[in-house]
């Protein structure tokens, strides 16, 4: 993509620049077309025809010419031969054509949308997208075995493609096409994957460097010009690109690729924590009436799950819950559970009444244990504010480690997925979103929230609820796909309307969230607490899951 990004601004750039032609005049646009089919005109003619001659062994200069063109297989005992994969890639090529246009285009989308506002350029569509039909050759590769958890390869690739895309931009309300073609590529890539998992696909990250400049042509054509025919811009452009990407992507320098968190890869789940909120007592004074509304809130500390939180209870300073809540446990050994009293406000954010946590290790497998835990404002020892009374927490705890024969590469504690409706395409599948909650919003001049989802230019609202900061939808919705959005993101809006006549801000944004849905994809389930950005405290809980 970094290729991409720098063909993208080179042509921008020139497009600007020929929108200011236009600007300033018409007759110096018009000058520059005559120049160039004056400089077209002026090449000679008479080109003779390619001439087959055998080749002899004392003809060391056409020897030397070759070399460049003998596949590194034969050159280098290092690389191997790899004919069996440009068989299988010339058979594959006209759905490896599809598929990977497809992908380019939704990685390419985000980065045209943040580089056209600098060039003052409205939009970006691409007409035509297409590699062609000559697919790239594999002239060997190089396989390097280490002592880490990783595979590092380098192919050699030569790809000499008739590739057809068309760009249509419109700026300053006039529309160009762009048209990419003849496009030439030679390089050695290094594309190492890591670390090596337990869990399809079996890596969880990949990274790409190049291990010397790449060679790099392509004809370009602006509204049917040929601008590379220009004197002195080829070799610009060529270089500029070369030296844009080698800054990119040169080694050690590396393009990064997640397919998973490694974390989450590497560990896999070894039991079920069982916690019972029991009760709470001799809680602080909160409110102007000199009660407080307590609920506690439950998360495993530096894990990417949702935080779960027990109900509200109302005035009371020693309130009753017994409400029990589950956690996955994947490394008892470091992980730590938390928990957090807070005083519930309908206004403003919800004061914190105290914390404390207890870590994993300290539990005795299949043994239930009840703890008292003091509460404090901060987890540093030495706080002078920890010696002032907050109250304490009555939990219960059981950790229940999984059997040899029970252990699972992976544990959906939401009961089995259901499965994509009849007539879903095979490559695709059901994306269901569920909104069930936001918390700690804030809205300016009203708090009437309802969100917003956009994905793929569709839009789903959530109804309005009125002047609540701690809103509950649970309202589902369903997109069915043709394929999987690994790389695709679902953004969601928090907004705020008021239906009073007059009012100045009748509307107003309360945050926002852009979601990978990569995760969703290879995990099947996600449902987490998301931070709203441009909001103070504000979360939103969306759950998704990818059906098949």
């Amino acid at each position: 993509m970094g290729l991409l990004s720098t063909i993208f601004g080179i042509l921008c750039g020139f497009l600007n620049s020929i929108f200011s032609l236009f600007a300033f005049g018409i007759g110096t646009s018009i000058g520059l077309v005559i120049g160039y089919y004056a400089f077209i005109n002026a090449l000679p003619a008479d080109v003779e025809d390619v001439k087959v001659c055998p080749l002899v062994e004392d003809d060391l200069e056409t020897l030397q010419r070759l070399i460049p063109e003998i596949p590194l297989w034969v050159k280098n005992p290092d690389f191997d031969r790899v004919d069996w994969l440009n068989k299988f890639i010339e058979n594959m090529w006209p759905y490896l054509d599809r598929a990977i246009c497809a992908t380019t285009k939704n990685i390419a989308k985000p980065i045209i949308n943040e580089q056209t506002p600098q060039y003052k350029i409205q939009s970006v569509e691409f007409e035509t997208f297409t590699l062609g039909t000559i697919p790239p050759t594999f002239q060997g590769m190089k396989v390097y075995t280490t002592d880490d958890k990783e595979l590092i390869m380098e192919p050699s690739i030569k790809w000499a493609g008739n590739p057809n895309i068309i760009i249509a931009v419109t700026a300053y309300g006039l529309k160009a096409t762009i048209q990419v073609l003849d496009l030439q590529v030679f390089g050695i890539p290094r594309i190492t994957l890591k670390p090596l998992v337990g869990i399809f696909p079996c890596f969880a990250n990949i990274f790409v460097s190049l291990m010397n400049k790449p060679h790099v042509d392509f004809g370009l054509k602006l509204l049917g010009v040929d601008l590379m025919a220009i004197p002195g811009l080829y070799r610009f452009v060529q270089e500029l690109i070369k030296d844009q990407v080698a800054n990119m992507y040169l080694w050690p320098q590396a393009l990064e690729v997640q397919i998973m968190d490694p974390e989450q890869a590497l560990k896999r789940p070894l039991g079920i924590l069982d916690v019972t909120v029991v009760r709470a007592v001799k809680l602080q004074r909160k409110d102007l009436l000199g009660k407080s509304d307590p609920y506690v809130k439950l998360n495993i500390r530096e894990e990417k799950v949702a935080f779960k939180k027990t109900t509200v209870k109302r005035s009371n300073l020693n309130p009753e819950w017994n409400e029990e809540f589950s956690f996955v446990i994947k490394d008892p050994a470091t992980q730590v559970l938390e928990l957090r009293v807070y005083d519930w406000d309908q206004v403003g954010t919800h004061e914190e009444m105290g914390l404390n946590v207890v870590p994993l290790k300290d539990l005795t497998p299949d043994e239930p244990k009840v703890l008292t835990l003091v509460l404090l404002k901060t987890l540093n020892p030495n706080d002078p504010q920890n010696d002032k009374p907050r109250g304490q927490l009555v939990i219960e705890l059981v950790y229940k480690p999984f059997k040899e024969d029970e252990m699972l590469d992976d544990i959906d504690d939401s009961g089995m997925m259901e499965k994509a409706p009849e007539g879903t395409p095979a490559g695709g599948g059901l994306l269901v979103i569920i909104v069930h909650e936001a918390q700690d919003l804030e809205g300016k001049y009203h708090t009437n929230p309802h969100v917003r989802l956009l994905f793929k230019g569709e839009e789903r609202k959530t109804k309005r609820i009125k002047k609540n900061r701690d809103p509950r939808w649970d309202e589902e919705f369903q997109f069915r796909l043709e394929e999987r959005p690994a790389n695709d993101r679902l953004h969601v809006e928090v907004y705020s309307t008021s239906s009073r006549i007059g009012l100045l801000h009748s509307k107003e944004s309360l945050g926002h969230v852009s979601i990978n849905l990569v995760d969703v994809v290879h995990n099947r389930r996600v449902n987490e607490k998301y931070q709203l950005i441009d909001s103070r405290n504000g979360r939103v809980q969306i759950e998704l899951q990818w059906r098949t």
